[in-house]
């Protein structure tokens, strides 16, 4: 597709920090490259706002890759924008017809407090990982590949939940704020394999009893998580997750 130069009208959440009243505030931007990505939109956005002297939008980003899972944000509804299967950073501007409105709000959960306009606190992610998502083995040199050999269908769905990068659109995109897709993932990525299986019950229940304590919401059983995942992360990881917690619940004796 040739490049075209297009214009948005650009309606963003604003607020100055945890404790302020936001709101919406509406710009216009000319001069929008087809080529460019969003977050080179959102520079392009902030460079604009610099040079009159505004406050620029506050958003994360890092890799721009689509591994890290920092560039969270509602784009127009969705989660990362409405292509399937992208994040926010390989979303590119000619997804969005000329002279329509973007409307960019930040992730919506009381797990997420907004910190400044579209940065939220995702550490609460980060808790849920400390309280079991790893293996806590000496790992020594590397092993050979075919030392423990692993059936290549279950090494694939491990694989495939290895994928979740964490970015929170799980959460966004659930109407009770939900986390069951993020720690469904990490749980059955490790139960799944040999390695992981040594301490799957503590793992399972610690890691809900954290996703609870954080306050995240109950599963809708809707699908929404998997529907708006950018790694396309299925439902049948919160099955297991499902079986690995019940499992653990009656046959172990450890409680939290």
């Amino acid at each position: 597709m040739a490049e075209q130069h297009n214009s948005y009208k650009i309606k963003v959440w604003r607020q100055a920090n945890p404790k302020s009243k936001g709101e919406f505030k509406n710009y216009k931007l000319d001069g929008v490259s087809t080529d460019m990505s969003f977050l080179e939109m959102m520079d392009m956005l902030n460079e604009t706002l610099v040079r009159k002297g505004e406050d620029p939008v506050s958003f994360d980003h890092d890799c721009r890759e689509g591994i890290c899972g920092s560039c969270a944000m509602y784009i127009n509804g969705h989660p990362h924008g409405n292509v399937r299967g992208v994040t926010t950073c390989q979303l590119h501007m000619r997804s969005f017809p000329n002279n329509t409105t973007i409307t960019i709000e930040p992730w919506r959960a009381a797990a997420f407090p907004v910190i400044k306009d579209l940065t939220v606190n995702r550490s609460a992610f980060d808790r849920i990982i400390q309280a079991g998502g790893y293996i806590s083995v000496n790992t020594g040199n590397a092993r050979d590949a075919n030392e423990m050999p692993i059936p290549k269908e279950i090494a694939d769905e491990a694989f495939e939940a290895a994928a979740c990068i964490g970015c929170g659109a799980c959460v966004a995109a659930c109407k009770n704020a939900s986390a069951m897709l993020f720690v469904s993932a990490k749980v059955s990525q490790l139960a799944l394999l040999p390695q992981g299986k040594a301490e799957a019950q503590k793992r399972a229940e610690n890691m809900v009893a954290q996703m609870d304590e954080e306050g995240f919401g109950s599963c809708t059983n809707t699908g929404a998580c998997s529907a708006e995942c950018p790694k396309l992360i299925g439902q049948e990881h919160i099955a297991r997750l499902n079986r690995e917690y019940l499992t653990a619940k009656v046959t172990s004796d450890f409680v939290k």
